[in-house]
């Protein structure tokens, strides 16, 4: 279909997700069918005795909800090339690696040709709806995407981040071009294997073509920021490299460095084009407007541990309007964004129902384990955990995200992302998440605001080696802060976590006072290389916004370049 297709029939596409979604209690009952029809010869389903049954509460009755260390043996052992079919049907070709940067390791998760289907399908239906709204023409995006090296498994199974299997898989360019979005830089500095030479390319790709970018884009927000931080410090060089037309020695991998040489020519007016725009901004305010004249929006997953990163995304791009990417994970697509308009922190996706099979675990108060409730049977206003059956093997999987139903679009639910479900501060009774943690960075970093200084990232840890134990809030700050700030900004996070099992513990010095440790500039990009030695990549990258004890290294890394420390008195 792809091959044929120049350009996506945008109102076809919107005409079928209206259909679809119309009917989404039978689409999830076909998408169930199909997905044990196809897999019913596995190993793992045959030994829940469903006995070729397909229907939802067969499927429920015989197949238990599981975590990824429930299903890790079997899918280790499709890793390492067991030869009969052990998840699915059909045999797994490649593994996926989580991000890592949640439980400190990357998990290994099955990817196959349906799951790089359904990516499609959500790429092509978010487009269509922000091309209605954004319409873009054929020009150019600035894609700050990076492909690590695809490694092998034990059994010959290549392996990547999710973000590397999809930006690898040769459907991918073609989507793209489909969709009026190709990216200005050549595929070497995508696959390049040093990031930081790559996201230098980036940035003189976009400035080669500076009137033909219509969209500047990433996985995440995370890596946008860092990209145009990164243009603050290297912008001059920028400049000499258009002027004379020759790459800067810092580009060192022959591939990249031939594939930019194609590209660059000497361009003296528009070296001197550029430095009049920097030369003339207020810091750095409209920067991305400012050198991209016809860029329509800006787009990224900006969502949930994304959303600290917004306000230095809407200072580079001033007017121009920034676009939540779609709700997935490594496991699999949930929802596209069908309403481009509302800001990143108003986002909802709407749940395609033939993407998967999904359940949903109410999350009240007072009740043990509650029975998951199908996609239709959800409430608007209540949260829930999502649980997953996909086509790339994994039933009944516990995501560990928490979402809350803010509507419907027809009979699909409309999910506005929370937290991940484990990603708590908690000592004793007290329960705070990383929605908790943010809303009480955000609260605190307004009195740095007041001196012009901001909170360029942050994360934190339960320090529970003295009792009786307490939270520690990291902080890297752009400048100098005076210490009485820096005190009440201790006071400050530590009155702004409201829960009640926190407040009460804290009065009575069940818990003790909060910690305040500024680190020194560049921690972060720190910890940042420390993934990327592990393998990670910038497009899949998230701060641990909670380290845990499995996060050993990570916590070492904060805790060694810690400038000042404060604690609370506000109880």
């Amino acid at each position: 279909m792809l091959e044929k297709m120049e350009i996506l029939n945008v109102e076809k596409l919107i005409g079928d997700f209206e259909v679809m979604t119309k009917d989404a209690e039978n689409v999830q009952r076909e998408t169930l069918k199909m997905i044990l029809e196809e897999n019913g010869c596995a190993e793992y389903l045959q030994n829940m005795g469903l006995n070729g049954r397909t229907d939802p509460e067969s499927f429920k009755a015989c197949v238990p909800l599981v975590t990824h260390k429930d299903l890790e043996p079997y899918i280790q052992r499709v890793a390492d090339g067991a030869f009969s079919p052990i998840l699915t049907g059909k045999p797994i070709t490649t593994i996926s690696l989580s991000s890592g940067t949640t439980q400190g390791k990357p998990k290994f998760v099955p990817f196959n040709d349906e799951l790089m289907e359904t990516t499609l399908q959500i790429y092509h239906t978010s487009f269509a709806f922000r091309n209605r709204e954004f319409p873009i023409e054929n020009g150019k995006a600035l894609q700050f995407i990076y492909s690590s090296k695809q490694s092998k498994t034990k059994g010959g199974l290549f392996a990547g981040t999710a973000t590397t299997n999809v930006f690898r898989n040769s459907q991918f360019k073609k989507a793209m071009t489909a969709m009026q979005s190709e990216c200005c830089s050549p595929d070497e500095v995508i696959v390049g294997p040093d990031f930081h030479q790559s996201l230098y390319c980036h940035l003189l790709c976009g400035l080669i073509f500076h009137e033909e970018i219509q969209l500047v884009s990433s996985t995440f927000a995370h890596s946008i920021v860092l990209a145009f931080r990164t243009f603050e410090q290297v912008w001059e060089e920028l400049c000499d490299d258009i002027r004379e037309g020759v790459l800067t020695s810092r580009i060192t991998f022959p591939s990249v460095r031939s594939a930019m040489a194609k590209l660059l020519k000497p361009n003296p007016e528009l070296a001197d084009l550029i430095e009049k725009k920097c030369s003339r901004l207020s810091n750095w305010y409209g920067l991305i407007p400012e050198l991209f004249p016809n860029v329509k929006y800006i787009y990224g997953i900006m969502t949930g541990s994304m959303e600290p990163y917004l306000k230095k995304l809407r200072h580079y791009a001033a007017d121009v309007p920034l676009i939540s990417a779609d709700y997935g994970s490594s496991e699999g697509w949930i929802g596209a964004n069908i309403n481009p308009s509302l800001p990143p922190e108003s986002t909802t996706y709407a749940v395609l129902p033939n993407i998967g099979y999904f359940e949903f675990i109410p999350l009240k108060e007072n009740v043990e384990e509650p029975k998951p409730v199908g996609l239709t049977e959800v409430k608007v206003g209540e949260e829930y955990e999502v649980i997953i059956t996909s086509f790339a093997g994994l039933y009944r999987y516990r995501l560990g995200d928490v979402v809350k139903v803010m509507g419907f679009h027809n009979s699909t639910p409309e999910l506005k992302f929370v937290c991940r479900r484990n990603l708590m501060l908690t000592i004793n009774i007290d329960k705070n998440t990383e929605k908790d943690l943010q809303l009480a960075v955000e609260e605190a970093a307004k009195l740095i605001a007041e001196e012009k200084r901001e909170v360029i990232d942050f994360s934190s840890n339960v320090d529970v080696s003295a009792d009786p134990g307490h939270y520690v809030i990291f902080w890297e700050i752009s400048g100098e802060v005076s210490d009485e700030v820096l005190k009440e900004c201790c006071n400050c996070l530590d009155r702004s976590f409201v829960d009640a099992g926190y407040v009460s513990s804290r009065k009575v010095n069940a818990i003790g006072p909060l910690e305040l440790r500024v680190v020194w500039k560049g921690t972060f990009h720190k910890i940042l290389d420390h993934y990327l030695g592990l393998g990670a990549v910038v497009s899949q990258f998230k701060t641990p916004r909670c380290v845990g004890p499995t996060n050993n290294k990570v916590l070492q890394i904060l805790c060694d370049n810690v400038a000042k420390n404060y604690f609370s008195t506000a109880f």
